[in-house]
């Protein structure tokens, strides 16, 4: 069976809400990365079958296949196809895992997979404005529970027994992994700058770096802010994931036909699985996802040397660390969402860019990924570093 290798993964910094990237359409954010990546590739853009992209607030500007109209954007030949894909917060891992699926199958030949979303423009739950997601079907199997994810992080920490000063540990650590990684220059390489306007005189200035960070936070400040989801809630603003703007984008192709084009692989797909769980408690997927992930691969959970799970909210990896075991050390290293922020359609393909860099920073054989989704779904992937 043909492998599927990464050769370039590369993202731009994340902005804030109504920050650095606000201006910038959300189509013009992708083709930055879709342009950077045959940049810095080499690679002829007309040889690339297909652009996966994921975004999940589909409407507005990231509306009509953003991903067809990226490709466009960036000015690869009309021949390129795109699409775009939606599995919430997950989107752009699923990107990927299709993208490393076509080329195993033999579908693609090389492919470009990641994804955007820019939340300043196209705001959180505008895709549901006019109309009601749920039909009676669903609402009467559940008990007419209206679905929301922060009263499921809530039911998460009661559940696992996770207290406000817990969360808010975590929620600091999270902080001071990624300043850390911003000081030590861990980003760097990976980040592609965005020139934006900067004033009112409509000068421009290169943003190069994640500016959600909130340096100095503790679990003393964190305790200062008031519940989001229950008068007498442990979940918070500080203690969850930021809403944020942002882009990232993978190449992936097979080791032999890297080796035609003269580029050497980061990292080697060795497993993939998506699963669903309770769409009440609605993030918990990661957790039997990444169970059947490890039983399909047969890697065990001690031999992997670095683990990213989305912090949407501080609860959902805390619980995950509690069910799997894994070493609290290897788990988010660099930080996660809580501090750098969460592009929703980006933040899969974000995260793995940070993985893989990681991986090939530290010399880590193997690296485990998975993302809680809205409606309780979950991707987890299993990477092995080339080479």
């Amino acid at each position: 069976m043909p492998e599927a290798v990464i050769v370039e993964a590369i993202r731009t910094p994340i902005g804030k809400r109504n920050g650095s990237l606000a201006g910038v359409h959300p189509q013009d954010l992708s083709a930055l990365v879709l342009t950077a990546l045959v940049e810095r590739t080499g690679v002829d853009p007309a040889i690339i079958d297909d652009v996966v992209w994921g975004c999940v607030s589909q409407i507005g500007d990231q509306s009509s296949n953003i991903g067809r109209y990226a490709a466009l954007a960036a000015g690869f030949p009309e021949t390129v196809p795109g699409v775009t894909i939606n599995r919430a917060c997950g989107s752009s891992q699923q990107a990927v895992e299709f993208g490393f699926a076509g080329v195993i199958s033999g579908t693609y030949d090389l492919v470009v997979a990641g994804g955007v979303e820019v939340m300043s423009r196209v705001p959180l739950g505008a895709t549901r404005q006019g109309g009601v997601p749920y039909g009676p079907a669903v609402m009467e199997r559940y008990d007419n529970f209206e679905f929301n994810q922060g009263e499921g992080a809530e039911l998460i920490a009661e559940r696992w027994g996770l207290d406000r000063h817990r969360l808010d540990e975590y929620a600091a650590r999270s902080h001071e992994l990624a300043a850390a990684a911003i000081d030590s220059g861990a980003f760097e390489s990976q980040i592609v700058p965005v020139t934006v306007p900067a004033g009112e005189e409509g000068v421009t200035r290169e943003f190069a770096v994640d500016e959600g960070l909130r340096r100095g936070t503790s679990p003393q400040t964190l305790a200062k802010l008031k519940p989001s989801f229950r008068p007498d809630g442990v979940i918070h603003a500080g203690n969850s994931s930021q809403i944020s703007d942002g882009a990232a984008a993978l190449l992936i192709t097979t080791p032999e036909r890297a080796a035609e084009l003269g580029l050497a692989p980061l990292a080697r797909y060795v497993a993939g699985t998506v699963a669903g769980s309770d769409p009440v408690f609605m993030l918990t997927g990661p957790i039997p996802a990444t169970r059947k992930l490890l039983k399909k691969s047969g890697v065990g959970v001690d031999e992997i040397g670095v683990f990213e799970v989305n912090e949407a909210f501080a609860s959902v990896p805390l619980a995950w660390q509690a069910e799997i075991g894994a070493d609290a050390g290897r788990l988010n290293p660099l930080g996660g969402a809580i501090a750098l922020g969460h592009p929703l359609g980006g933040s899969g393909a974000i995260l793995m860019t940070r993985m893989i860099n990681y991986m090939r920073d530290r010399g880590v054989r193997y690296g485990l990924q998975t993302m809680c989704e809205g409606g309780g779904t979950a991707n987890a992937t299993l990477l092995a570093l080339a080479g």
